[in-house]
């Protein structure tokens, strides 16, 4: 149970930073000019996201404290070596959502910026050769 809480925490905290670096990079993109109306939903969106972040830290720091109450339970009942084990599992655990969540988003990106160069050269194509997209 432990395990698949720290799945839910970690992905709730990754999931949760991420909208929140999106909600900044659309701020940042936003100029100077732009009207009240275009910049409050992402500020209220920026609040909102900071508050969530806030309660998720307290989740984590909740697992984190029930990480070490399964740990002293599991130092009575497994030998050192699989304490070790189990320790690097949880540890492993953490850091390859992370890197998946990494990796993800890299895809993701990299899908965004192929469909954007398709569309470019769809558009330069088409209209030097009077072509459509392809």
């Amino acid at each position: 149970m432990f395990i698949g809480d720290l799945d839910k925490v970690t992905s709730l905290l990754l999931s949760l930073s991420g909208r929140l670096l999106r909600v900044e990079s659309a701020l940042d993109r936003l100029d100077t000019e732009s009207s009240h109306h275009e910049r409050l939903p992402l500020l209220e969106k920026k609040k909102q996201l900071l508050v969530q972040l806030a309660e998720a830290q307290e989740l984590k720091e909740h697992v984190d404290r029930r990480e070490q109450a399964v740990g002293s339970v599991l130092a009575r009942c497994l030998t050192p070596e699989q304490l070790r084990d189990y320790s690097h599992f949880v540890k492993m655990k953490a850091a390859l959502l992370v890197e998946q969540r990494q990796l993800e988003d890299k895809i993701r990106l990299g899908e965004e910026q192929l469909r954007g160069l398709r569309e470019s050269l769809g558009l330069v194509v088409g209209t030097s050769l009077g072509y459509g997209h392809y």
